[in-house]
């Protein structure tokens, strides 16, 4: 080994990667709310979405009892998952009028990690995947991490929001490998209609393309009617992704899911290699994944309180305006 020095230079960009040369300036929001906070004012934050702290069943009655399952002690990694807890999973689709085997779930620590491993099993470094826009910014920090390049499609008004699906098809080059709808969508709120996933499905398969649809929001729609799972679509491969931190109100829970529909070929292989992705990480707890199907059915009064609060926000902005 020579005993020539290297020198290494702390705070130095060259020490770390592209990817991650991002801008981590507060904009001028956050200086005011930290202002605010460090004088002791009192603030009204309309925008707190964690709802262990809007006072939505801060405490499940039931949370300790469906964590102290036998079994807690024991280690038996499965890369999709623990069996009981997809067949948990596979049960609310059921609710959904959705039929989905257990087999075709991967189960996740959260979305985010889901979005991972599907931009990893979908592009190669430079490819695209399009996004819709407005949405949610959290999609660029987990391209920027996974080398791959974002390209946006509107989303217009028009007696409702709706797929510019002209423009998706100008989008769509050579290099682009998924589209990604949100439905509903953050922020606009809009569901993707029974059409649009027809047409989005037929588009995808055309243009070989995998169709990523996030449904954490799937539950909370505000007219009677139910809306349509993306799980139900079988033209394209397809991914669903959801998870108990939006649907059970519980993101410490740490537990989400990644489904899998679409010819029996594509769907197939794609279970494959997921797996095999999956099994190098083995990242969802043991104790929540035994917990699943318990903390799945305390959904329910979670969906009453949401629903019942967004009514009354609703019927107070009607007022007003």
């Amino acid at each position: 080994m020579s005993g020539r020095a290297f020198p290494l230079i702390l705070g130095s960009a060259l020490m770390f990667s592209e990817r991650t040369c991002w801008n981590r300036e507060q904009n001028r929001l956050s200086r005011t709310l930290a202002q605010l906070r460090t004088a002791g004012a009192p603030i009204l934050d309309l925008t707190r979405s964690n709802p262990t702290e809007c006072g939505l069943l801060s405490e499940h009655a039931g949370l300790a009892e469906a964590l102290a399952r036998p079994g807690l002690a024991s280690y038996q990694p499965d890369p999709r998952g623990i069996l009981d807890a997809r067949e948990a999973v596979s049960q609310y689709y059921g609710h959904l009028e959705a039929e989905l085997s257990p087999d075709d779930i991967i189960l996740t620590s959260g979305t985010s990690e889901g979005y991972s491993f599907l931009f990893r099993l979908l592009c190669n470094p430079g490819d695209e995947v399009l996004i819709p826009s407005p949405g949610y910014p959290l999609f660029d920090f987990l391209a920027d991490l996974s080398d791959i390049r974002l390209v946006r499609f509107p989303l217009v008004y028009d007696h409702g929001w709706q797929i510019d699906f002209e423009e998706l098809e100008k989008l769509a080059t050579e290099r682009a490998r998924a589209v990604v709808v949100v439905h509903p969508n953050n922020p606009t709120g809009n569901y993707v209609s029974a059409r649009e996933q027809a047409r989005l499905s037929l588009f995808c398969r055309k243009r070989g393309l995998a169709l990523l649809a996030d449904e954490v929001f799937l539950d909370f729609s505000l007219p009677a009617r139910r809306q349509l799972s993306f799980v139900r679509q079988r033209e394209a491969l397809t991914f669903t992704l959801s998870g108990l931190s939006k649907i059970c109100g519980m993101p410490q829970m740490k537990l989400a899911w990644i489904a899998v529909s679409g010819l029996e070929a594509e769907k197939k292989e794609a279970l494959a290699r997921l797996e095999v992705i999956a099994d190098a990480f083995l990242s969802v707890a043991t104790p929540v994944q035994l917990a699943a199907r318990a903390l799945l059915d305390m959904r329910h009064a979670l969906h009453a309180q949401v629903m019942a609060r967004s009514g009354g926000n609703l019927q107070a902005l009607d007022y007003e305006l």
